[in-house]
């Protein structure tokens, strides 16, 4: 099972601009490329800042050097999605420039990228599950679970083998890129959790945001 790295949603056509970039050049970047920041590079092409419009709006500066926030927050081309929400989030920024292992500007990914994910069909969600979590990670047989997906939101019936798996079905699932959620009502042949009195016929787990 393979999550979608931040490789597979940057932008590689990065438009940047160099530290004595005037007002007026970035501003005009910005208006013509239809986008609401630029990384700041140096000589080597390493980003040491970035410069938004609300910079443009509340900093008197004449260049680059003078506008952008520095240092720049950086990802990883090799990052997951999570990794670089969890960035964006922690740092208040909308986008990130991406830098190879020189700290190269290679890419830009931003929240609007991230969202693609979450634009898969139903379809592949689905196949996904099936091939990936359930046969090819679990060792379930597809028609042991069924799988629903409408929307992103899946829905698991069926049975396993030890009540242990539903927690862990759920949450596999539950890491599938564009899963908005998941609900399960699975039923087991052997509970196997802590304290349980052993096997005894067929029982339902019910797991439900």
């Amino acid at each position: 099972m393979r999550h979608r790295m931040v490789s597979d949603l940057m932008t590689t056509s990065v438009v940047h601009v160099q530290r004595d970039t005037g007002f007026k050049e970035i501003a005009k970047l910005l208006t013509e490329h239809d986008i609401t920041a630029v990384p700041v590079v140096d000589d080597d092409e390493r980003p040491v800042g970035v410069v938004s419009e609300a910079d443009l709006l509340h900093k008197e500066a004449a260049t680059a050097e003078g506008l952008m926030n520095s240092p720049a927050v950086t990802a990883r081309p090799q990052w997951t999605m999570v990794e670089a929400a969890q960035a964006m989030e922690r740092h208040r920024v909308k986008r990130l420039p991406v830098v190879d292992e020189a700290g190269r500007l290679v890419g830009v990914i931003s929240r609007a990228d991230l969202l693609r994910v979450f634009l898969r069909s139903d379809r592949d969600i689905r196949e996904e599950i099936s091939r990936e979590v359930l046969v090819r990670t679990l060792g379930i047989a597809p028609s042991a679970i069924s799988v629903h997906v409408i929307d992103g939101r899946v829905a698991l019936t069926g049975t396993v083998e030890r009540k242990s798996l539903v927690p862990v079905v759920v949450r596999l699932c539950r890491g599938v890129d564009g899963v908005v959620d998941v609900s399960a009502e699975l039923d087991h042949r052997t509970d196997d959790t802590a304290g349980a009195p052993g096997a005894g016929g067929s029982r339902r787990s019910q797991l439900a945001p």
